[in-house]
């Protein structure tokens, strides 16, 4: 078909097309997460992520480096958890739920990221959700202090 023999409806064909074509495009921008090898948990965080339509890329870390990541990256000592992640501008620490990824990329704080520390059991990649201890999501901000971000009350 050339150019010239295009109807209304062809033109209406395409534009619907491109219209479908462009949620895509608005896409969540990729994770890249620094991790242990070796755990199984940030590999099931990575896991859940995909899961809810995340690009996420990994990189494997150890010990005195991968803290040494942490620190680099202004996430402090009361907030570690076994794996780091970074989205755009923000961090990721620990077994941040995919709901509060969104969020933090809607809301924009002037923040360092969201941390969960320590492996609180039914948080993302820790085990089943209706057996969740209760926990929370903490905004670290770019002084260092932290606040609640989220709340997850046991299951």
């Amino acid at each position: 078909m050339s150019f010239a023999t295009l109807t209304r409806r062809h033109l209406m064909l395409i534009a619907g097309a491109s219209a479908i074509a462009r949620p895509a495009l608005a896409a969540d921008p990729a994770i890249h997460v620094v991790k242990d090898r070796n755990c199984g948990c940030c590999s099931a965080w990575v896991d859940v992520l995909q899961t809810e339509g995340f690009a996420v890329t990994t990189e494997d870390s150890l010990g005195t480096l991968l803290m040494r990541y942490k620190s680099d990256n202004g996430i402090p000592q009361d907030m570690i958890s076994c794996h780091t992640g970074r989205i755009d501008q923000y961090m990721l620490e620990g077994h941040v739920p995919p709901s509060d990824i969104r969020r933090l990329l809607v809301e924009r704080p002037d923040a360092i990221g969201l941390a969960v520390p320590g492996m609180p059991y039914g948080s993302p990649g820790m085990g089943p959700d209706n057996e969740r201890e209760a926990y929370d999501v903490f905004l670290i901000r770019r002084d260092g202090t932290t606040e609640v971000f989220s709340r997850y009350e046991a299951a």
